[in-house]
């Protein structure tokens, strides 16, 4: 089984609200933009697999820089000169932006150089479009390269959420969500335009204080699809479920305050990459994006912890749903933390990545589990976000 090595949380025992030590992500193995790091420790050890208990292959010597490749459980892979393998990611600390740029999906199926061209995006109202076409397939991205994640027939209503190019981003009345080619939907107006260059700084967001209705909050159930997360060593609970269901309570209470949410998956068997859920705050232009995990250790802890990675973009909004977390929903609050996670460190947007228990721990597990804990979690995160646009 798979665990989370929450190292630094581990050493710490009993976490408080202050700025800890870097913990290990609960990720599970994603291809990252290569990057370079440098090693802040006196030697590390390089291992054979992303997992403590794996074979040394070589050294780094504190200072060293290297080129990061892989993202996995909290470890990295990466190669310094003849040396390759993985390290533990809270060693190391970024000291450059990405040294090559990954070729996304879309452009690679258009076989063009239009990686670099500015792609027009156009955020789609509310309003409904109507499906003309007699069978139309839903793809997880705005290009036929992507995999079909469902499908409509003519007649269907969907509502629109963005429009990229030909391509128009949906929500059908079942809740799913993906893309569909424009020219099969008639109706739906624009409520707005901006043009995003790929190879360009994201603007800027001016947000204003105050009620969180009509906030854009992006809500991301972790891990999906074949991806199932932690695995529960009492009942073998796939993380997966429970942060999906978890983040579906969560998007009821948000849209009660007012609040509109968007999903960054709505089912089981999706799987967005990390990029892919980070990019879609960015390209709807959201007010803050919340990431519900649940946690696994090879030791005895109990409890939620929340993350941040941004003093200034992230604390804020990261202390605020802590606070309500601490006010009691069945298991302990552990506090806050750093946390050098993907979906944190590259995302514009006020960010928190919340773990609600941990999987490792028969008392958490056996909580977590019920529907009352969840609904629980889920409106105390609510609570917290709210909290955080009124102050």
């Amino acid at each position: 089984m798979r665990q989370k090595l929450h190292t630094a949380v581990l050493s710490a025992c009993l976490l408080t609200s202050s700025i800890l030590a870097p913990v290990l992500p609960s990720s599970t193995a994603y291809a990252a933009t290569a990057y370079t790091a440098k090693v802040y420790a006196s030697s590390l050890n390089v291992r054979s697999e992303p997992a403590a208990s794996a074979a040394v292959t070589g050294t780094l010597a504190g200072g060293a820089t290297v080129t990061v490749t892989e993202e996995q459980h909290g470890w990295l892979k990466v190669r310094a000169g003849s040396v390759s393998g993985w390290v533990a990611g809270y060693y190391l600390k970024r000291t450059s932006g990405s040294s090559s740029t990954s070729t996304s999906s879309a452009s690679a199926s258009s076989g063009s150089t239009a990686s670099k061209a500015a792609v027009k995006t156009t955020a789609a109202s509310s309003g409904t479009a109507v499906v003309t076409a007699s069978s139309l397939r839903i793809r997880s991205g705005p290009g036929t390269g992507y995999e079909v994640v469902g499908s409509l027939q003519s007649g269907n209503k969907v509502t629109l959420l963005l429009r990229q190019g030909e391509w128009s981003r949906i929500r059908t009345a079942g809740g799913t969500v993906g893309w569909v080619s424009s020219g099969y939907l008639s109706g739906g107006t624009v409520r707005s335009a901006s043009t995003i260059s790929s190879n360009s700084q994201t603007p800027s967001v001016v947000r204003k204080s105050g009620s969180i209705r009509g906030k854009l909050i992006i809500v991301d159930p972790g891990h999906g699809g074949t991806d199932p997360g932690m695995l529960g060593t009492t009942y073998n609970t796939m993380e997966k479920d429970l942060t999906l269901q978890t983040s579906l309570y969560l998007r009821d209470y948000l849209t009660a305050k007012g609040a509109r949410v968007e999903m960054t998956r709505t089912r089981g068997d999706q799987k967005p990459a990390l990029s892919q859920r980070v990019q879609l705050g960015r390209q709807l232009g959201a007010d803050a994006f919340v990431s519900i995990h649940y946690n696994s250790s090879p030791k005895n802890v109990s409890g939620t912890l929340t993350f941040f990675y941004s003093q200034q973009n992230d604390l804020r909004l990261a202390r605020a749903v802590e606070t309500r977390l601490g006010e009691g929903i069945g298991l302990r609050s552990n506090g806050l933390s750093f946390g050098d996670y993907h979906i944190l460190r590259e995302n514009p947007l006020p960010a928190t990545l919340v773990e609600l228990g941990f999987l490792s721990n028969p008392y958490d597990e056996a909580i977590v589990r019920k529907a009352a804990y969840q609904r629980k979690a889920a409106q105390a995160v609510a609570e917290g976000v709210a909290d955080y646009f009124n102050k």
